[in-house]
């Protein structure tokens, strides 16, 4: 992507996600029942998919790029349970950075496939896993990363082909997702500031707090813990 001096780099994108993200997880947590937080939250996935595949078109070594991710997963796992259900341990659905891992491997096995049913049948099985193990997301969340690889190049059939999946979706909630396209099409190219350990550290540690602030709330989540 041609970088230029005017729209939102990739720092100021990164954040957006991140405040979207933390009124959805608000919301969740504390005010289950406002519309309002959950529609906000819609944009936060989206962003993050983008950035995803802008960093493995940009990387250097996707191996240590997928290494970071699969520790921030391990590390956010308990964080993440605990703040959805109030368990230590859940198999209901597993934390979002097992979504971009899973991913950027499906990424880095398609760069590596010359044939286009290849290229299918990798992105189809790797739907499969995310399905499998019940990342959060799942098969659309691969699908929205695919989408903004495959179509890197060409931002209009990019912006639609993410409309189309949103829409595919089914659910009335989820098509607010349609609006992250307007800070997607204003992204210039540009890194921005960097400091990516903090928005891979903010995951586990706000979903951490959340709980925490929760239990004190409400200390009858704490009989909930090793149940």
């Amino acid at each position: 992507m041609k970088e230029t001096q005017v729209g939102l780099n990739g720092f100021a994108l990164k954040m957006t996600a991140v405040v979207s993200m933390l009124c959805d997880h608000l919301g969740k947590v504390f005010f289950p029942d406002c519309i309002i937080l959950n529609i906000i939250g819609r944009l936060a996935f989206p962003l993050f998919a983008f950035v995803l595949a802008e960093g493995f078109l940009h990387t250097k070594d996707v191996k240590k790029y997928m290494l970071r991710l699969l520790i921030f997963a391990l590390l956010s796992e308990i964080p993440y349970d605990l703040a959805r259900t109030g368990h230590l341990f859940s198999w209901d659905s597993q934390n979002v950075f097992w979504t971009l891992l899973f991913g950027v491997f499906m990424l880095y096995l398609v760069q590596k496939t010359g044939s286009v049913g290849g290229q299918f049948v990798i992105v189809v099985a790797v739907m499969a896993a995310a399905m499998i193990a019940r990342t959060d997301y799942s098969a659309f969340g691969i699908a929205v990363v695919f989408v903004f690889y495959f179509f890197y190049h060409r931002p209009a059939w990019k912006y639609l082909a993410f409309t189309v999946l949103m829409l595919l979706m089914g659910n009335t909630v989820q098509i607010a997702a349609i609006a992250s396209v307007l800070p997607m099409a204003l992204y210039n190219g540009r890194r921005g500031i960097s400091c990516k350990y903090f928005f891979y550290a903010f995951y586990p540690c706000h979903l951490m707090i959340l709980f925490l602030i929760s239990a004190y709330l409400y200390p009858v989540v704490w009989q909930h813990i090793l149940v």
